[in-house]
């Protein structure tokens, strides 16, 4: 067990100095590393270098590794760099690798956001307020915060860390995968177990540890036809329109109650099996919690066991947009000549991209033809990723624990997640190492969505937590 009195001038020193950290991180929220648009790529190399500059004020040693270039908008650029640092090697201590990622999502103040996406706000209630506050330069930035207050306090770091750090997690992470697997047997060698802050708490008020996530297959179907854009009143009801193809293929994946309408797409899901039914019982999870993270009451379950089901172990389709056609204010009477449309698969364990896609591909075609349409599709698929699922008896998980019961005064619930994380599952099979789920924000922090916060008591007591699990981390024994 941790020594008492060492966390205790940790969390002080923190408690201190959180205004410190509140600016820290209000200056790389400031800069808009939106790793999917083009306009924003000199952005994300800046916010690489912010993190560079504060890895030399801490004296850890890193590299800078360069992935290679790809194409985006049109145009062939540099990916953003993967900086790997490394913190300590001393042999007789136990090494974290922590992984973590300085890209952001899209943000525009028209889209809903009440303030400016890239000035960091606190409101009345302590929310810090601003593009990628959670997810995940809050959680990145704080295992910096912790390292500066070990130095500051002058308490001895209790672990070697290992520290990955990329610019392409909203983006595919492309390059990612492969830098793992070359550094493997080199910088990643060693490595006694991998913690990712990168998710959030179930609901609002107890923390968490995730050990499961849902996999995903992302797809891009589009209809063309006209050789140019059309108006409507000259040809419209002469010539088959590759919107309406679209829709109708779309109105065919899922009903609105969440039924996936693929055939194949189910076959592989796990049964529910009694042992995992008794797990869902303890869990601390309200309806509530769920119309309170969306803003509405539009969830399909009133029944918590069954929410959490549909969220973690089933799979889910959603549809995300459509390219090419008319979305401003105003009137337009166009007929667009071509249009692409998007939605994804959230896939569970046991479920393989490869057979989602086969049977993605197959339904689509089929219905494709019952239309008699003279327009042409073609179906991408964008991205695939497997399910992942680590074991929540580890010490890596045990220590964890131990450090939220002495931060939090609570022990956490045990969760998987909806959403996906790939290079977790690549750490795992590349590594052969436990990997751990360690959120800091909460289930209403709103990624990806307009108004992104993360609390200012969950950042500070977040430094805290990743803090007390590397020297919880230090004490467990590793068996």
């Amino acid at each position: 067990m941790a020594n008492t009195e060492t966390l205790e001038r940790f969390f002080s020193y923190v408690d201190q100095n959180q205004e410190h950290y509140v600016t820290r991180l209000r200056e790389a929220v400031a800069i808009p590393s939106v790793s999917a648009d083009a306009d924003h790529r000199e952005d994300v190399y800046r916010m690489g270098d912010w993190l560079i500059g504060l890895f030399k004020q801490l004296n850890i040693s890193y590299e800078v590794a360069e992935p290679g270039t790809h194409v985006l908008d049109g145009k062939t650029l540099k990916l953003p760099p993967i900086l790997l640092g490394t913190y300590g090697n001393d042999p007789n201590k136990k090494t974290i690798l922590v992984y973590g990622h300085y890209d952001v999502q899209p943000a525009l103040i028209e889209d809903g956001w009440r303030s400016d996406p890239w000035k960091l706000t606190e409101d009345s209630t302590g929310r810090l307020v601003g593009r990628g506050s959670s997810d995940d330069k809050g959680p990145i930035i704080g295992w910096l915060n912790a390292i500066e207050a070990h130095q500051k306090a002058g308490i001895e770091f209790p672990v070697n860390l290992k520290i990955c750090f990329e610019g392409m997690e909203e983006n595919v992470s492309e390059g990612l995968d492969d830098l793992i697997l070359r550094e493997a047997n080199r910088y990643f060698k060693g490595v006694d177990a991998v913690c990712i802050s990168d998710n959030y708490w179930l609901g609002v008020t107890k923390p968490c540890l995730t050990y499961g996530l849902r996999g995903i297959s992302y797809f891009k179907v589009t209809v063309s036809g006209p050789g140019r854009d059309l108006h409507s009143g000259v040809f419209g009801g002469t010539v088959y329109e590759p919107m309406t193809d679209l829709i109708i293929l779309f109105s065919k994946l899922v009903t609105s109650d969440g039924k996936i309408l693929i055939p194949g797409i189910n076959d592989d899901v796990a049964e529910l099996t009694d042992e995992e039914k008794e797990t869902y019982k303890a869990i601390e999870f309200k309806i509530q919690d769920l119309q309170s993270a969306i803003e509405s009451q539009t969830n399909l379950f009133d029944n918590e066991t069954q929410t959490l089901q549909a969220r973690w172990r089933y799979p889910a389709l959603s549809i995300h947009g459509i390219e090419g056609a008319f979305s401003a204010p105003g009137v337009k009477t166009v007929l667009p000549c071509k249009v692409s449309g998007k939605f994804s698969i959230r896939s569970v364990p046991n479920m393989d991209p490869d057979k989602v896609t086969a049977c993605v591909e197959k339904y689509l075609k089929e219905e494709f033809a019952k239309l008699g349409s003279k327009n042409k599709l073609n179906i991408e698929s964008l991205h695939g990723a497997k399910a992942w699922v680590s074991s929540p008896n580890h010490w890596n998980f045990v220590a964890a624990a131990k450090a939220v019961e002495k931060v939090f005064k609570c022990k956490p619930d045990l969760t998987r997640e909806g959403g996906s994380i790939p290079v977790t599952l690549t750490f795992q099979d590349a590594l052969n190492k436990n990997v751990l789920l360690l959120p800091m924000g909460r289930g209403d922090d709103g990624a990806h969505s307009t108004n992104e916060k993360l609390d200012r008591s969950n950042y500070i007591q977040g430094i805290k937590l990743l803090g007390t699990y590397l020297h919880e981390v230090a004490a467990v024994k590793s068996t």
